[in-house]
């Protein structure tokens, strides 16, 4: 597989952080991927990136897979023809680029639209040339190509955008493209979808064929994503959560450690592993996620199977339980109890308190939890809980209630923060008590 990127002048180095002198390798789960220049001066820059994919390591790798018959592994087009493949190789040879960073010998530059040409030989198109242009043009490009076999188009794009987006078209759309994907498809490619494709999907005239395609027409995935998308919250019942509001509790955890400066965290009550996703996009943090559920746990790690190497390196799982005392829970700088609590039993609370306060004793704990007052804005009746696994759910007092005393007993500070849409009187869906241990005189 292979691509080239152009651009007047000489700032496209800069903001793919690749120097221009150099030839670079970089090893891939499924082979290895080179970038180099082709020319490279004041007047033009043009990059290269070459894929070469590794059919052997494609059929001993468990992060990838094929359909149809046994040789599938080795009998395939994808050491040509441009997949869900070239887009993993972008993501890690050009992650700086792709989400927009700005390089410190040309700050201000990675905001700035600039022209842009891009080439690839072979791209997989199950729609042909009129697919390629129902996805690119409505983005601002100008599509040319040609199809040597009936599902394989020689692409080239020109077009007037920022850096960040142009690869951001290319990571979303190749797959789309391909409508098959070779990795596993979980829920955190909803995620993905959602930080790739913001600003542009959501008004895309192909967003559904986009949607289905990406994410492997899940259906429940898609309309997950249609919500989150076009702004809308799935009205709250017994058995569900509001997606946008899951979201952005996940957003306000990781922004209050990254703002504690903590580097090991413990996600006690991990589930299927959203919040760890997340934490491991960021490379100071080193997550343990714990969960009694050996279920969900190995759902956690299976949604995992396409981080690179070393961000595995960053995490594991354990089976525990919060209420009791664990030699593992020890030598954390925050732990986070996110949406735990409330399926506890009220009289095993005391148990999490002396797991998590009374041993465990991490510098910050963090908590989150619904707020029952909350519950009459999504239509509820009085008593009806969010999910039917919940023994109770707080309002404010109540919690602020629980968290000061139990702050008090135990050595902490606690201050209150609120997640979600507030409402002047119900307050916030989410409630949030950040704990910190006080130090010693």
């Amino acid at each position: 597989m292979f691509f080239t990127l152009s651009s007047p002048g000489d700032t496209l180095s800069y903001l793919l952080y690749k120097h221009p002198s150099r030839v670079q390798g970089f090893d891939l789960a499924f082979g290895n991927a080179t970038v180099f220049y082709p020319q490279a001066d004041e007047n033009a820059t043009q990059v290269a990136l070459l894929v070469d994919v590794d059919s052997t390591d494609l059929a001993r790798s468990k992060r990838f897979k094929v359909s149809g018959f046994e040789l599938g592994h080795y009998v395939n087009d994808r050491a040509y023809a441009a997949s869900s493949l070239l887009s993993v190789a972008i993501a890690k040879v050009f992650r700086s680029a792709l989400i927009g960073q700005d390089p410190a010998e040309r700050p201000g530059e990675a905001d700035k639209a600039r022209d842009l040409d891009i080439h690839v030989p072979s791209v997989r198109s199950r729609g042909g040339s009129s697919l390629v242009r129902n996805l690119f043009e409505p983005l601002g490009w100008e599509v040319e190509t040609s199809e040597y076999v009936p599902t394989c188009v020689d692409l080239t794009l020109h077009g007037h955008l920022t850096l960040k987006d142009a690869l951001s078209h290319l990571y979303v759309l190749l797959p789309v493209l391909d409508d098959a994907k070779h990795y596993w498809v979980g829920d955190g490619e909803i995620d993905k979808l959602m930080r790739h494709a913001q600003g542009w999907l959501a008004d895309h005239p192909a967003r559904e064929v986009i949607t289905q395609r990406y994410l492997a027409h899940q259906k429940g995935y898609v309309a997950d994503a249609t919500a989150r998308l076009l702004g809308e919250d799935i009205e709250a019942t017994p058995s569900c959560q509001p997606p946008k509001l899951s979201v952005q509790r996940t957003d306000f955890l990781v922004a209050t450690l990254t703002a504690l400066g903590v580097h090991k965290v413990l996600d006690l009550g991990c589930g299927e592993g959203k919040l760890v996703r997340a934490l491991l996009g960021d490379p100071r943090f080193e997550v343990l996620g714990a969960d009694v559920s050996s279920t969900v746990l190995a759902r956690a790690e299976a949604s995992l199977e396409r981080l690179s190497d070393r961000q595995r390196e960053r995490v594991s799982f354990i089976q525990a339980s919060a209420t009791y005392r664990d030699t593992r829970f020890s030598g954390f700088d925050a732990l986070v109890l996110s949406e735990v609590v409330e399926h506890l039993d009220p009289d095993r609370l005391d148990s999490l308190e002396r797991t998590v306060f009374g041993y465990a004793q991490p510098t910050h704990v963090l908590v989150t939890t619904p707020n029952a007052e909350y519950n009459a804005l999504y239509g509820m009746e009085d008593g009806a809980m969010r999910h039917s696994d919940h023994r109770f759910e707080w309002t404010r007092s109540q919690f602020q209630q629980w968290a000061g005393a139990l702050a008090q007993r135990t050595g902490y500070t606690v201050s209150f923060e609120g997640v979600g849409d507030e409402d002047p009187q119900a307050g916030f869906p989410t409630q949030a008590a950040v704990f910190t241990k006080e130090r010693s005189a």
